[in-house]
C-alpha cells in the first residue's frame, strides 16, 4: 500500500474519532468563579426557542482583565458533533473575543466580571438540537464548557409525576409520566424517529435516554412507564445566604474578617434516617445577590463558607463532597470535606460570591460510583422539577431538531 494511501486512512480514522467525541461539559480552573448561564427564565442552563436571549457571566479571580473567546458547538442527541458545518447552525461567526468585563470595586477580592449575551452583533443560531459554548482563553486552551438546549415549539409535551409502583421504592422514587401531542405537525415513524431526554433538577448526569413511547393514540405518544422513567426522590437541598455580609442568620453561626470575610455555617447533620421536612428550595442552584452594593456583578463580595458534617460509620472511607451548581455539580479537591481529628468533624471552606445558595453532601465510594442520596436521604415527597426534550430526525435530515420541550413538578405528585 502507497504511503499516500496509509495517510488517507490515518486521516480518515483521526476524522472518524473526532467526529465521534461526546462533548462533556468541562469544569472551570479554580480562579474562574460564579458562573450563571441561563435564558430568559431562572431555569439551571438556557432552555431558549431560537431568537431567545441567553447569557453567561463568571468571575475570573486574578483579576488580570485576560482575553476570553467563546466557541459554540452543535450536537446531536448523544451530544456527539453534528454533522452540520458552521455556517448550517449559526449566523455569523464564533470564536470572538468576549467585550464586555470590568474589574471589580469596592471588593476585598478583586476580580475581573465577565457577561455575554447570544444573539449578538457576531452571531446567532438558525437550527434548534443541542449546544455546547465553549470558553476559551488567549492560547486557545479551554476554560470551561455549558450545555444549552434549542428548541421549536411544534408539539404539546404534557407530564405527570406518578409514586413507583415497585414496592422496594415506594416511599423513596419518582416516576415521570408524558405524552406527546404532535397536533398539526406530521411525524412519519415515530417510534423510530421521536427520542426524549428527562432531566430531574437541570441535572444531565442522571438524565434518562432512549425510552421509546410505550403505546400511541392517533396523534398522541403515550410514555406510561414506571421502572423505565424513574428517579429517586432525593432530599430538599440545604441553603445558606451571604447576601449582607456581617449579620448571621439562620444557617451562620459566626463571621470573622481576615483577608476576606469568613461565614461560619452551623454544623449539618445526616438526613438519610430522619423524617422528611418540606422547605423551599431552588434545586441546587445559586443566586448572586448583595445589601453592599448596586453593581452586584462588581460589587458583591467574596468569602470563605465553612460546612462541617460530622463523621458517621455509614461514611466508612468514602470521599464526601459538598454538591450544587455553584461549581456546576463538580467534584473536585476544593469541595471535598478532610476529616479533623480534633473535632470529629468533616470539614471544608468554599470561597463563594455573595448570595443565596443550595448545597447537600454526597458520597464516591472507594470504587469510584456516586451515590447521591447516602447522607440526605431519598423520600418520595420531595419537591423536584423534571424537564422534557423530545427530539426528532425525520429520514435523510442531518441532525437531531428539538421540536418540544415540557416540565413536571413532584409537589402535584399522585399515586
Amino acid at each position: 500500500m502507497s504511503s499516500n494511501a496509509l495517510k488517507f486512512i490515518l486521516l480518515l480514522f483521526i476524522s472518524s474519532n473526532l467526529s465521534a467525541q461526546v462533548h462533556e461539559e468541562v469544569d472551570a480552573p479554580d480562579y474562574i468563579k460564579s458562573i450563571v448561564f441561563k435564558g430568559p427564565t431562572e431555569d439551571q442552563f438556557p432552555v431558549v426557542q431560537i431568537g431567545e436571549t441567553i447569557r453567561l457571566e463568571f468571575d475570573d479571580l486574578s483579576a488580570s482583565e485576560q482575553d476570553f473567546y467563546y466557541k459554540i458547538v452543535h450536537c446531536d442527541y448523544d451530544w456527539q458533533s453534528s454533522s452540520l458545518l458552521k455556517s448550517q447552525y449559526l449566523d455569523g461567526v464564533d470564536n470572538q473575543r468576549i467585550i464586555d468585563y470590568g474589574n471589580s470595586y469596592n471588593t476585598l477580592q478583586p476580580y475581573s466580571n465577565y457577561e455575554l449575551s447570544i444573539p449578538n452583533d457576531a452571531v446567532r443560531l438558525k437550527v434548534s438540537g443541542n449546544y455546547v459554548l465553549e470558553i476559551y482563553n488567549s492560547s486557545d486552551e479551554i476554560q470551561f464548557s455549558r450545555r444549552f438546549v434549542v428548541y421549536k415549539d411544534l408539539v404539546t409535551v404534557g407530564g405527570t409525576i406518578k409514586r413507583s409502583r415497585d414496592f422496594d421504592f415506594l416511599n423513596e422514587k419518582q416516576v415521570v409520566q408524558l405524552t406527546i401531542n404532535s397536533g398539526n405537525t406530521q411525524l412519519i415513524n415515530p417510534k423510530k424517529e421521536v427520542k426524549i431526554a428527562i432531566l430531574q433538577n437541570h441535572h444531565w448526569p442522571t438524565a434518562l435516554y432512549n425510552v421509546p413511547p410505550q403505546f400511541t393514540i392517533g396523534s398522541e405518544l403515550v410514555y406510561k412507564y414506571d421502572y423505565e422513567t424513574s428517579f429517586f426522590g432525593g432530599n430538599e437541598f440545604l441553603y445558606f445566604d451571604t447576601k449582607d455580609l456581617r449579620a448571621p442568620s439562620s444557617e451562620i453561626a459566626r463571621i470573622d474578617l481576615e483577608d476576606i470575610y469568613q461565614h461560619y455555617l452551623f454544623s449539618d447533620r445526616l438526613r438519610n434516617e430522619v423524617p422528611y421536612t418540606y422547605f423551599p428550595d431552588i434545586n441546587g442552584d445559586f443566586s448572586i445577590r448583595t445589601l453592599q452594593g448596586d453593581d452586584i456583578s462588581r460589587e458583591a463580595e467574596y468569602t470563605n463558607v465553612h460546612f462541617s458534617l460530622p463523621y458517621n460509620e455509614i461514611l466508612g472511607l468514602d470521599d464526601v463532597y459538598i454538591f450544587g451548581k455553584f461549581n456546576n455539580y463538580a467534584l473536585t479537591e476544593e469541595n471535598k470535606l478532610i476529616y479533623n481529628e480534633d473535632n470529629g468533624m468533616m470539614e471544608a471552606a468554599l470561597e463563594l460570591k455573595q448570595g443565596f445558595y443550595n448545597y447537600k453532601y454526597i458520597v464516591q465510594k472507594e470504587d469510584g460510583l456516586i451515590d447521591l442520596n447516602t447522607i440526605s436521604g431519598n423520600y418520595h415527597f420531595t419537591e423536584n422539577n423534571y424537564l422534557i426534550l423530545v427530539y426528532y430526525r425525520n429520514f435523510g435530515d442531518l441532525y437531531d431538531s428539538i421540536i418540544g420541550v415540557g416540565s413536571a413538578n413532584s409537589r402535584s405528585i399522585t399515586n
